[in-house]
């Protein structure tokens, strides 16, 4: 795979964007790393989109535990969760600089009206955002540890390669607990994991900091997964 190069997903990444400001003109605003567009409990009066930066969806139990729910990249919506029930149910928190795009979802739905391509658009949002819940879903529930962190590392590196961004050497921005809360494991299992992929090669650590790393070979990870489920079941 590229470092860094467009791709046709990169593309079409910049050509939605482009839609949303030449239609919507949204709010722009510059967020940084801890700072949150929207909280669990708040009324629901805005969708966000992001141009830049990474974000976590962050939800709490009645008990005060909080799971990490959702990952956001450059181009993904924020707050399709709240439509139905006309509040949010999780907080969105930034990962690190940001820049966040949004408009009211009453002017959003004015402007579907009459741009089908927009109205395309949004639905599509919404169907790959539903898509990768179910394939989280599905990881937790089928894969075994190592895979799941696996799975873990080839969809972020995926992600950032999609948008043209460097996919062989990026930075985590989860610490590995929070990974293990993402993924539904502890803390030890997650850097036990990560320890066994550094020794298969699979992964190297960047020496200034172990949420620096470097992926060799994009493909061994796929391939990895591959074997471990099918091992899983036989």
């Amino acid at each position: 795979m590229p470092a860094a190069l467009p791709t046709s997903a990169g593309q079409r990444i910049a050509e939605r964007l482009r839609l949303i400001e030449t239609v919507l003109g949204p709010k722009r605003r510059v967020v940084k790393a801890g700072d949150v567009i929207y909280r669990s409990g708040e009324a629901f009066s805005h969708l966000h989109v992001l141009n830049s930066g990474f974000f976590k969806l962050i939800s709490v139990s009645a008990d005060g535990r909080e799971q990490v729910v959702g990952l956001k990249f450059r181009g993904d919506w924020l707050g399709f969760g709240a439509i139905a029930r006309n509040a949010h149910a999780c907080d969105a928190v930034a990962m690190d600089t940001a820049e966040v795009w949004s408009v009211r979802y009453e002017d959003l739905l004015r402007a579907c009206a009459a741009h089908p391509a927009l109205m395309e658009m949004v639905h599509e949002a919404m169907s790959s955002e539903i898509m990768r819940d179910r394939e989280s879903i599905m990881a937790i529930s089928t894969l075994p540890a190592d895979a799941r962190v696996v799975a873990f590392l080839h969809y972020w590196a995926d992600s950032l390669a999609v948008r043209g961004l460097r996919a062989d050497q990026f930075s985590l921005r989860l610490s590995r607990a929070e990974i293990g809360n993402y993924l539904g494991l502890t803390l030890e299992t997650v850097s036990r994991v990560l320890s066994k992929l550094v020794r298969a090669r699979l992964i190297a650590f960047n020496q200034r900091s172990r949420r620096d790393i470097c992926i060799p070979d994009f493909h061994a990870l796929e391939a990895f997964v591959q074997r471990r489920t099918a091992r899983d079941l036989h």
